[in-house]
Protein backbone atom coordinates (compact mmCIF):
# COMPACT_ATOMS: atom_id res chain seq x y z
CA UNK A 1 0.00 0.00 0.00
CA UNK A 2 1.76 2.75 -0.95
CA UNK A 3 0.56 6.54 0.80
CA UNK A 4 -0.88 7.87 -2.14
CA UNK A 5 -2.74 10.82 0.20
CA UNK A 6 -3.35 14.75 -0.55
CA UNK A 7 0.21 16.74 -0.41
CA UNK A 8 -1.11 18.90 2.41
CA UNK A 9 -2.27 15.87 4.70
CA UNK A 10 1.04 14.23 3.37
CA UNK A 11 3.37 16.84 5.13
CA UNK A 12 1.59 17.06 8.33
CA UNK A 13 1.48 13.61 8.87
CA UNK A 14 4.91 12.48 7.69
CA UNK A 15 6.41 11.68 10.98
CA UNK A 16 3.29 9.39 11.51
CA UNK A 17 4.34 7.23 8.56
CA UNK A 18 7.64 6.56 9.82
CA UNK A 19 6.34 5.37 13.12
CA UNK A 20 6.29 1.60 13.69
CA UNK A 21 2.83 0.60 14.25
CA UNK A 22 2.36 2.03 10.68
CA UNK A 23 4.48 0.06 9.22
CA UNK A 24 2.78 -2.99 10.67
CA UNK A 25 -0.30 -1.57 9.63
CA UNK A 26 0.92 -1.02 6.04
CA UNK A 27 1.94 -4.99 6.09
CA UNK A 28 -0.73 -5.98 7.51
CA UNK A 29 -3.15 -4.20 4.70
CA UNK A 30 -0.99 -5.08 1.91
CA UNK A 31 -1.29 -8.78 3.22
CA UNK A 32 -5.53 -8.76 3.06
CA UNK A 33 -5.69 -6.90 -0.21
CA UNK A 34 -4.06 -9.51 -1.41
CA UNK A 35 -5.04 -12.13 0.30
CA UNK A 36 -9.09 -11.41 0.52
CA UNK A 37 -11.64 -9.03 -0.51
CA UNK A 38 -10.87 -5.52 1.54
CA UNK A 39 -12.87 -2.54 1.09
CA UNK A 40 -12.83 0.35 -0.27
CA UNK A 41 -10.65 -0.02 -3.12
CA UNK A 42 -7.34 0.16 -2.30
CA UNK A 43 -6.94 4.09 -4.24
CA UNK A 44 -9.99 4.92 -1.69
CA UNK A 45 -8.57 4.21 1.48
CA UNK A 46 -7.47 7.94 1.94
CA UNK A 47 -10.34 9.95 -0.36
CA UNK A 48 -11.62 11.44 2.76
CA UNK A 49 -8.31 12.96 2.73
CA UNK A 50 -7.86 13.68 -1.42
CA UNK A 51 -11.12 15.50 -1.31
CA UNK A 52 -10.81 17.90 2.17
CA UNK A 53 -7.76 19.47 1.88
CA UNK A 54 -5.99 20.49 5.61
CA UNK A 55 -6.53 24.50 4.86
CA UNK A 56 -10.12 24.10 3.43
CA UNK A 57 -11.01 22.05 6.87
CA UNK A 58 -14.53 23.45 8.56
CA UNK A 59 -15.87 20.37 9.62
CA UNK A 60 -14.76 16.73 10.93
CA UNK A 61 -17.52 13.93 11.41
CA UNK A 62 -16.45 10.38 12.87
CA UNK A 63 -17.38 7.30 11.84
CA UNK A 64 -16.15 3.59 12.80
CA UNK A 65 -15.81 1.25 10.00
CA UNK A 66 -16.22 1.61 6.40
CA UNK A 67 -18.74 -0.14 4.76
CA UNK A 68 -17.95 -3.95 4.08
CA UNK A 69 -20.97 -4.87 1.67
CA UNK A 70 -20.05 -4.89 -2.37
CA UNK A 71 -19.78 -1.55 -3.89
CA UNK A 72 -20.72 0.50 -1.09
CA UNK A 73 -17.96 1.70 0.72
CA UNK A 74 -16.12 4.68 -0.83
CA UNK A 75 -13.39 5.84 1.48
CA UNK A 76 -15.60 8.64 3.26
CA UNK A 77 -17.96 7.69 6.68
CA UNK A 78 -21.41 7.09 6.45
CA UNK A 79 -20.80 7.25 2.61
CA UNK A 80 -21.76 5.15 -0.64
CA UNK A 81 -20.96 5.09 -4.37
CA UNK A 82 -23.41 6.32 -6.82
CA UNK A 83 -25.99 4.00 -7.60
CA UNK A 84 -25.97 2.01 -3.91
CA UNK A 85 -28.40 1.61 -2.14
CA UNK A 86 -28.86 3.57 1.27
CA UNK A 87 -27.58 2.34 4.37
CA UNK A 88 -30.03 2.66 7.30
CA UNK A 89 -27.82 4.87 9.39
CA UNK A 90 -27.41 7.41 6.33
CA UNK A 91 -31.12 7.22 5.73
CA UNK A 92 -31.84 8.47 9.21
CA UNK A 93 -28.92 11.02 8.69
CA UNK A 94 -30.66 12.47 5.48
CA UNK A 95 -34.02 12.23 7.30
CA UNK A 96 -32.51 14.55 9.81
CA UNK A 97 -31.47 17.05 7.67
CA UNK A 98 -34.62 17.28 5.88
CA UNK A 99 -36.34 17.91 9.42
CA UNK A 100 -33.79 20.28 10.49
CA UNK A 101 -33.34 22.40 7.53
CA UNK A 102 -35.84 21.29 5.08
CA UNK A 103 -33.87 19.71 2.05
CA UNK A 104 -35.43 16.62 0.77
CA UNK A 105 -33.78 13.14 0.82
CA UNK A 106 -31.17 12.99 -2.21
CA UNK A 107 -30.93 9.99 -4.48
CA UNK A 108 -27.24 9.47 -4.17
CA UNK A 109 -25.78 8.69 -1.04
CA UNK A 110 -22.38 9.99 -2.31
CA UNK A 111 -21.20 12.43 -0.10
CA UNK A 112 -18.05 13.27 -1.73
CA UNK A 113 -20.08 16.68 -2.13
CA UNK A 114 -19.80 16.98 1.61
CA UNK A 115 -16.55 16.15 1.70
CA UNK A 116 -15.06 18.75 -1.54
CA UNK A 117 -16.92 21.77 1.14
CA UNK A 118 -14.85 21.07 3.74
CA UNK A 119 -15.46 18.21 5.76
CA UNK A 120 -13.11 15.40 7.09
CA UNK A 121 -15.60 12.36 6.84
CA UNK A 122 -13.32 10.35 8.99
CA UNK A 123 -14.17 6.13 9.70
CA UNK A 124 -12.10 5.27 12.57
CA UNK A 125 -10.93 2.03 10.75
CA UNK A 126 -9.82 2.98 6.89
CA UNK A 127 -10.47 -0.72 4.97
CA UNK A 128 -12.64 -3.39 6.47
CA UNK A 129 -12.54 -6.98 4.88
CA UNK A 130 -15.51 -8.46 3.12
CA UNK A 131 -18.63 -9.56 4.88
CA UNK A 132 -16.37 -9.20 8.27
CA UNK A 133 -17.36 -5.83 10.17
CA UNK A 134 -14.51 -4.69 12.09
CA UNK A 135 -11.91 -7.15 10.79
CA UNK A 136 -9.56 -4.77 10.78
CA UNK A 137 -9.98 -3.41 14.32
CA UNK A 138 -6.84 -2.61 16.57
CA UNK A 139 -4.35 -3.25 13.41
CA UNK A 140 -3.38 0.38 13.74
CA UNK A 141 -5.72 2.26 12.19
CA UNK A 142 -7.41 3.84 14.95
CA UNK A 143 -3.62 4.85 16.30
CA UNK A 144 -3.64 6.56 13.14
CA UNK A 145 -6.76 8.20 13.50
CA UNK A 146 -6.44 9.67 16.92
CA UNK A 147 -3.29 11.15 15.83
CA UNK A 148 -5.04 12.95 12.90
CA UNK A 149 -8.11 14.10 15.39
CA UNK A 150 -5.32 15.35 17.81
CA UNK A 151 -3.40 16.79 14.99
CA UNK A 152 -6.48 19.02 13.94
CA UNK A 153 -7.64 19.65 17.34
CA UNK A 154 -4.16 21.22 17.92
CA UNK A 155 -2.97 23.37 14.71
CA UNK A 156 -6.35 24.41 13.96
CA UNK A 157 -8.95 26.38 15.46
CA UNK A 158 -12.63 27.46 14.77
CA UNK A 159 -13.40 24.03 13.67
CA UNK A 160 -16.88 21.63 14.49
CA UNK A 161 -17.03 18.32 15.24
CA UNK A 162 -20.03 15.97 14.86
CA UNK A 163 -19.59 12.79 17.16
CA UNK A 164 -22.36 10.68 16.73
CA UNK A 165 -22.60 7.74 18.95
CA UNK A 166 -20.44 6.87 22.05
CA UNK A 167 -17.59 5.08 20.18
CA UNK A 168 -16.96 8.75 18.30
CA UNK A 169 -17.44 10.61 21.41
CA UNK A 170 -14.30 8.22 23.19
CA UNK A 171 -12.57 9.04 20.03
CA UNK A 172 -13.33 12.85 20.27
CA UNK A 173 -11.76 13.34 23.74
CA UNK A 174 -8.60 14.32 22.39
CA UNK A 175 -10.56 17.41 21.21
CA UNK A 176 -9.68 20.86 22.54
CA UNK A 177 -13.14 22.21 23.50
CA UNK A 178 -11.98 25.58 23.99
CA UNK A 179 -10.72 26.14 20.82
CA UNK A 180 -13.84 23.91 18.75
CA UNK A 181 -17.14 23.64 18.61
CA UNK A 182 -18.14 19.95 19.64
CA UNK A 183 -21.62 18.83 18.65
CA UNK A 184 -22.68 15.58 20.24
CA UNK A 185 -25.52 12.56 20.32
CA UNK A 186 -27.07 9.55 20.10
CA UNK A 187 -25.88 7.49 16.69
CA UNK A 188 -27.85 7.55 13.69
CA UNK A 189 -28.22 3.92 13.26
CA UNK A 190 -31.45 2.37 13.59
CA UNK A 191 -30.81 1.31 16.80
CA UNK A 192 -30.30 4.72 18.66
CA UNK A 193 -31.59 7.85 16.45
CA UNK A 194 -34.45 7.77 18.56
CA UNK A 195 -32.92 7.77 21.23
CA UNK A 196 -31.36 11.61 20.55
CA UNK A 197 -29.97 11.73 16.89
CA UNK A 198 -33.44 12.81 15.14
CA UNK A 199 -33.57 16.31 16.69
CA UNK A 200 -30.41 17.01 17.10
CA UNK A 201 -30.72 19.96 14.62
CA UNK A 202 -26.24 18.93 14.06
CA UNK A 203 -26.57 20.26 10.45
CA UNK A 204 -28.19 24.08 10.78
CA UNK A 205 -25.96 24.17 14.11
CA UNK A 206 -23.01 23.84 12.40
CA UNK A 207 -24.33 26.40 9.57
CA UNK A 208 -25.09 28.36 12.14
CA UNK A 209 -21.74 28.65 13.95
CA UNK A 210 -19.59 28.85 10.39
CA UNK A 211 -21.93 32.04 9.49
CA UNK A 212 -21.28 33.59 12.40
CA UNK A 213 -17.43 32.76 12.14
CA UNK A 214 -17.56 34.31 8.65
CA UNK A 215 -17.39 31.07 6.90
CA UNK A 216 -19.14 29.58 3.60
CA UNK A 217 -21.97 27.65 5.38
CA UNK A 218 -22.05 24.19 3.96
CA UNK A 219 -24.94 22.68 1.34
CA UNK A 220 -25.83 19.81 2.65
Amino acid sequence: MDIKIEDSWKQLLKEEFKKEYFNKLVDFVKSEYHNNKVYPQGENIFSAFDYCKFNDLKVVILGQDPYHGVGQANGLCFSVSDGITKPPSLLNIFKEIRDDIGIEIPQSGNLERWAKQGILMLNATLTVRANEAGSHQNKGWETFTDAIIKTISDKKEGLVFLLWGAYAQRKGTVIDHSKHVVLQSAHPSPFAAHKGFFGNKHFSKTNEFLSKSGIKTIQW
